[in-house]
C-alpha cells in the first residue's frame, strides 16, 4: 500500500501536471507572439471567441463548407478510413512477399523505393485522371501515400522471424496456411503494428492536403477556405483539431496493439 501511495503522486505529476504546464507554456508563447511578433496571428482569446460557435455546435450544418468542426472531422475520418483500409489490404501482403521471397524482393524492391517518396501532390492529379472524381481520387492518394510503412515494417517483421520457428513448423509438417497463421503472423505482428500506426499517421496527414486541393468538405477543405477568407482563427482551430485527432488515432492503435499482445500472451 505504501508503494502505491509513493507511485501515485509521481503518476499525477507525469501525466497531469507536466502536460498542463507544457500546454500553458505553448499558450503563453502563442499569446506573446500574437502581440509582439505579428498582429496577423490571432491571440488565444480571440481564437476562442471566433471559433466558439464551431466548437459548441460541432455538428451544425450551415452550408457545404460552413459546418461544425466535428462534422468536418467526421467527413475527413471517413475518407481516411477508406484510404487506410485500402493501404493495409495492399501493403500487408506486399510486405509479406517482400520479406519472404528473395525473388520478389529483387524484382519489386527498387520500384517500391522509387514510389515511396512520391508526394501526395503528385499522386492526387493522377487519381483525378484515373477516377474523374475527387472522392475516389482522394482515397487513392491516401492509400498510395500511407501504405509504404506497412509494406516495409511487415517485410522487416517477416525477415526477423527466427529460423528455429520455421524449422519447428517443418518438423510438425504444418501446411503453408497454418505456418502463416500460427507462426509467421504472430511473430511479425509487433513489426506490422508499427507499420500500421505509421501508416495511419501518414493517412491523416495526407487527408488535409487532399481536401485542400480538391475543395472537399472536411478539416482540410475548411482550413483552406478560411485561409482564403482571411479568418486566421479558424486556421488555428483546424490545426488544433488535426493534432488532437491524430493523437487520439495513434493512442487508439496503441491500445489495440496492447490488447492483442495480452490476448496472444
Amino acid at each position: 500500500m505504501s508503494e502505491a501511495k509513493a507511485i501515485s503522486p509521481r503518476i499525477r505529476v507525469d501525466h497531469m501536471i507536466l502536460p498542463l504546464f507544457g500546454v500553458a507554456c505553448v499558450i503563453g508563447l502563442w499569446a506573446a507572439a500574437s502581440s509582439l511578433w505579428t498582429q496577423a496571428l490571432p491571440s488565444p482569446l480571440k481564437t476562442w471567441e471566433v471559433s466558439r460557435p464551431y466548437i459548441f455546435e460541432p455538428f451544425e450544418k450551415r452550408g457545404e463548407l460552413d459546418q461544425g468542426i466535428l462534422r468536418f472531422t467526421w467527413y475527413s475520418l471517413q475518407r481516411v478510413a477508406k484510404g487506410y483500409t485500402l493501404a493495409i489490404l495492399l501493403g500487408t501482403p506486399i510486405g509479406f512477399f517482400l520479406g519472404a521471397s528473395r525473388l520478389f524482393k529483387s524484382s519489386f524492391d527498387p520500384i517500391i523505393q522509387i514510389l515511396r517518396p512520391v508526394s501526395p501532390l503528385a499522386w492526387l492529379p493522377l487519381g483525378l485522371v484515373l477516377f474523374q472524381k475527387p472522392d475516389p481520387a482522394g482515397v487513392f492518394t491516401i492509400a498510395m501515400c500511407s501504405m509504404w510503412p506497412t509494406v516495409l515494417n511487415t517485410a522487416l517483421g517477416v525477415r526477423s522471424i527466427p529460423q528455429d520457428y520455421m524449422n519447428v513448423a517443418r518438423v510438425l509438417r504444418l501446411s503453408r496456411m497454418k505456418t502463416l497463421f500460427k507462426v509467421q503472423l504472430p511473430a511479425a505482428l509487433p513489426y506490422m503494428f508499427t507499420g500500421f500506426r505509421l501508416s495511419l499517421g501518414i493517412a491523416w496527414l495526407v487527408i488535409v492536403a487532399v481536401e485542400m486541393l480538391t475543395g472537399s468538405p472536411g478539416v482540410g477543405g475548411f482550413l483552406w477556405q478560411e485561409y482564403n477568407s482571411l479568418i486566421y482563427e479558424h486556421i488555428i482551430l483546424c490545426i488544433i483539431t488535426i493534432g488532437v485527432v491524430g493523437f487520439l488515432l495513434d493512442a487508439l492503435m496503441s491500445l489495440v496493439e496492447r490488447r492483442l499482445k495480452l490476448a496472444g500472451a
